[in-house]
């Protein structure tokens, strides 16, 4: 009896792509021809970014989604950077935050306004210096708020606090280029592809490998990709094999010996870009100068993945932008839409793939919920040790559809490894202080560089601010340079290094970590919130209108002659971080080790010292945390009317 052949059912076995019509294109834009292997693209909701060609430094344009057709040649860019722009990535919980790294080595973060730009933006909100070669990769982090990850040609993952403008930790596992990174779903590990041929798992709060592949001896020698599969605790890698074929692989984290399945694709030569969809479980790949894509589905059971069809158009293709699941349209049953930038043409040409259904209702079998603009925790809780799933939302009305459990990680902040390779982080941050009437001049407090300006705000997902009373100060980071002009310190005039660098002493009026974080009545409101009502329909409707207002209000004086006729003035701090200095001859109990062993031991019982104390200077320091929002609720009845006359004045 001849055996029957089955077929294998899946919804999402007719999936086609579809090209718009030229209208709803963007046309005359210089697309960068740069042969690095990121997107060059970033899309959300609102606006369309794309990395532009430019004879010196580095711009890229960031244009409203509405916007389509011939794009103006004289259209406002963001150039603030000295070196070609590399990638570019949205904050995934405020459409109007981008991030961007360059070949100037530095990570910057910009505020677009919410009908887009007026005019060329060359001032960002924050400027992360760290990475001494240029920095190749960011990511955002998927459930935590103000996170953020770099991947610099220098072998090193760099974790950003972007709220407070410091690192969290330095990551040097690795020993050759980083070519890729990605989150798990709920942000407690990373994985990164390496030149070195081998895969990673690391935690990033404790900055070490949690699991690592040996070397891959089949691989070739050019780039490869790999990314999470969702929470599946899988990784899913696209590389050149020695013979120069193209392969994918699946890995098990909790065996990393070798992979569970591997499958050839072609024997073309530019790199393989993995797109993962976390909802319908389908991953896309898209070469580099290849004019198809084809998608596989990924299953839970072996041989784990499998080809469903490929969408082939004429021209080649030098990026995709990925929209957010929460941007597709339903009713034409969008399940994934790419932007494609065309390699030969100055031209972006967004791709739809649609699964074909006959009635244009809701179909929930396709569409589960997805992730909101809701972080699940601030950067404080996440770098504690806490982890938390994305909290979801109903792509049918928009309603939060979960509340994931925090779970806490032993793992805490850890830097024992890292200390001695710490980088120095230059910020600037705008204060705002008010002063007697009829004064003129603001006398610095000890140790800061000042300079009177205009005071603007950083918008309210980057700032925390809480209002005690009228003489509260109002924090935002900025780009302003004291003019080049030296301050002297008790050190002398100038750092050692000869730059003007004066290290700040904070004021003890300054804020506490306690946020308002876009949620009606504020964070101390938010928690006593039951949890019910916290993520109730209502609620998300009420934040998002809450957040969006508060990104595009300016808190403070607007204006130099406003604020000298109100007694204010703005103060612009030079603010620098640094790694401490050891001293030139150590000492262990007064003596000195005298071989190799007793200096091991002697150095492995110093680390163990230092981790201890750091332990409980981390405890310490969240209980004093603790205790300041406790203060700030006691004193924010009279706080609120205070600090709301202050501004009716201003």
């Amino acid at each position: 009896m001849p055996m029957a052949f089955k077929i294998r059912s899946s919804k999402f076995r007719h999936i086609y792509g579809t090209i718009p019509k030229k209208d709803l294109c963007y046309e005359n834009i210089r697309i960068t021809r740069n042969t690095h292997d990121s997107n060059f693209c970033a899309v959300n909701p609102k606006f369309l970014a794309v990395v532009t060609e430019t004879g010196g430094g580095g711009s890229f344009l960031c244009i409203p989604l509405k916007q389509s057709g011939r794009v103006d040649p004289k259209t406002p860019h963001i150039c603030g950077h000295a070196g070609v722009v590399l990638d570019i990535k949205f904050n995934p919980f405020n459409d109007n935050i981008i991030a961007s790294s360059s070949e100037d080595c530095t990570v910057k973060v910009w505020s677009i306004p919410e009908d887009g730009l007026k005019s060329n933006l060359s001032e960002w909100i924050v400027d992360l210096h760290g990475h001494k070669r240029r920095v190749g990769y960011i990511e955002w982090h998927p459930t935590a708020e103000n996170i953020l990850l770099s991947a610099g040609f220098d072998y090193k993952c760099v974790l950003w606090n972007v709220e407070q403008a410091e690192p969290v930790n330095v990551i040097s596992c690795h020993d050759n280029t980083v070519f890729s990174m990605s989150w798990s779903q709920d942000g407690s590990l990373f994985s990164t592809s390496c030149k070195d041929k081998k895969l990673r798992i690391i935690d990033p709060r404790m900055a070490r490998v949690a699991a690592e592949s040996p070397v891959q001896d089949n691989l070739g020698s050019r780039s490869w990709k790999s990314v999470f599969l969702g929470d599946t605790g899988r990784v899913f890698t696209s590389y050149h094999s020695r013979f120069c074929d193209r392969e994918i692989a699946v890995w098990d984290i909790k065996n990393m010996s070798a992979p569970m399945r591997t499958e050839g694709i072609d024997n073309a030569s530019s790199i393989l870009l993995p797109y993962y969809d976390q909802d319908t479980k389908i991953m896309y790949l898209a070469g580099k100068g290849d004019s198809n894509i084809r998608y596989f589905e990924i299953d839970d059971e072996s041989p784990y993945t499998h080809y469903l069809n490929s969408f082939i158009t004429s021209d080649p293709q030098r990026g995709l932008g990925v929209m957010p699941k929460r941007g597709c349209n339903t009713d034409r049953c969008e399940v994934m839409r790419f932007y494609k930038l065309h390699a030969s043409k100055n031209l972006i040409e967004p791709l739809s793939m649609i699964v074909p259904r006959k009635s244009s209702v809701f179909h929930d079998d396709i569409y589960p919920p997805t992730a909101s603009l809701i972080p699940s925790l601030s950067a404080d809780e996440w770098i504690s040790g806490q982890t938390r799933g994305q909290i979801l939302m109903s792509m049918l009305d928009g309603h939060v559809t979960n509340s994931p459990k925090v779970t806490s990680a032993k793992a805490v902040q850890n830097k024992d490894s890292t200390l001695s390779q710490a980088p120095t982080i230059t910020t600037y941050k705008a204060v705002n202080r008010p002063r007697p009437e009829g004064s003129v001049s603001t006398q610095p407090y000890a140790g800061e560089t000042t300079a009177t300006t205009n005071h603007r705000s950083i918008p309210a997902s980057l700032r925390n601010i809480k209002q005690l009373s009228t003489n509260e100060e109002f924090v935002s980071i900025k780009n302003e340079k004291s003019n080049g002009v030296p301050v002297d310190t008790p050190d002398g005039p100038m750092s050692p290094s000869g730059s003007n660098t004066v290290k700040k002493v904070w004021s003890p009026t300054s804020p506490s970590k306690a946020t308002t974080n876009g949620f009606p009545g504020g964070d101390n409101e938010n928690h006593c919130r039951p949890q019910s009502d916290r993520f109730s329909p209502e609620f998300f409707q009420a934040y998002l209108i809450n957040r969006d207002r508060t990104s595009t209000t300016s808190v403070g004086c607007q204006g130099t002659d406003l604020c000298n006729q109100k007694g204010h003035s703005v103060t612009h701090v030079k603010k620098v971080w640094s790694s401490p200095q050891s001293p030139a001859t150590p000492r262990w109990f007064g003596e000195t080790p005298t071989n190799e062993a007793e200096l091991r031991k002697a150095y492995f019982k110093q680390l163990e010292e230092i981790g201890s104390l750091k332990e409980q200077i981390s405890l310490k320091d969240k209980r004093i945390r603790q205790l300041e929002e406790e203060i700030s609720m006691l004193k924010l009845p009279v706080a609120g009317a205070e600090s709301g006359e202050g501004q009716s004045e201003c």
